[in-house]
C-alpha cells in the first residue's frame, strides 16, 4: 500500500520542467514470419491469415512517456539486459532531459532495474553521476499497472504493433512514426486513479 501512495502521490505533482516526472517501462516483441501469404481483403471477406508462422526471434521495446506533457520516447533494442536498460536511462538523463535539475522516474521492479545496474555498465564516477540525476519511484510488485508506461506501451501494440512483423528494423520504423505521431498530438492519459479509491 504505501507504494502504491508514493506513486498516485507523484502523479498529483503539477507540471515542472525542471522535475519532471516520468514512466518508463518494457516489453518484448515476438517477431513473427508468414508462412504462407494472407489473402487480402475483398468487397465482403475478411483478409486470412494461416495460423502457422515462423519464429525469428524476439526484440524489446523500451518506452518512457512524461505524461503531463504529452510526449514519450521509445526505442527498440534486440535485448533487455541490464546494460540495454542503463543507456536507455543515460539516454533520457544526457539527451531528453539534459536541463532538468532532477528525473522522477517510476517504473516497475525488474531486477534489470536497479541502480547497481549503472555500476556494472558504466565506471563507478559515471554510474553515479547518472544515479543522481534520478529519484526512482518503484511499482509495488503485483502493481505494474499503476505506471503509465504500460498504458503507453499497451496503445503502441494496439495502434501499431498488432500483427506479425518479422524484423527489427520493420519495428523500429513502425514505433519511431508512431511516437512522432503521438508526440505531435501531445497525447495525454486521462489518469484517474486517486489515493482515495486505493484506500476503498
Amino acid at each position: 500500500m504505501a507504494q502504491m501512495e508514493q506513486v498516485l502521490d507523484v502523479y498529483k505533482e503539477p507540471y515542472n520542467q525542471d522535475y519532471p516526472v516520468v514512466c518508463m517501462d518494457e516489453s518484448p516483441k515476438q517477431l513473427i514470419k508468414e508462412t504462407r501469404v494472407p489473402i487480402k481483403m475483398k468487397p465482403g471477406k475478411e483478409k486470412k491469415v494461416d495460423f502457422e508462422y515462423e519464429r525469428k526471434g524476439v526484440c524489446n521495446i523500451f518506452m518512457a512517456n512524461e505524461p503531463l506533457k504529452g510526449v514519450r520516447y521509445v526505442e527498440v533494442k534486440e535485448r533487455k539486459t541490464k546494460k540495454d536498460w542503463a543507456n536507455f536511462i543515460k539516454g533520457l538523463a544526457d539527451n531528453q532531459y539534459k536541463d532538468a535539475k532532477k528525473i522522477t522516474l517510476v517504473m516497475d521492479n525488474l531486477n534489470t532495474h536497479s541502480p547497481s545496474a549503472l555500476y556494472e555498465v558504466f565506471e563507478p564516477k559515471e554510474a553515479k553521476r547518472i544515479w543522481d540525476r534520478f529519484n526512482f519511484i518503484y511499482t509495488p510488485k503485483h502493481g505494474s499497472w499503476l505506471n503509465m508506461a504500460e498504458i503507453e506501451l499497451n496503445v503502441l501494440n494496439g495502434q501499431c504493433l498488432n500483427r506479425r512483423i518479422d524484423n527489427i528494423e520493420t519495428v523500429e520504423e513502425e514505433v519511431k512514426a508512431w511516437c512522432e505521431s503521438r508526440n505531435n498530438m501531445k497525447a495525454k492519459i486521462n489518469w484517474q486513479f486517486t489515493t482515495k479509491d486505493a484506500r476503498i
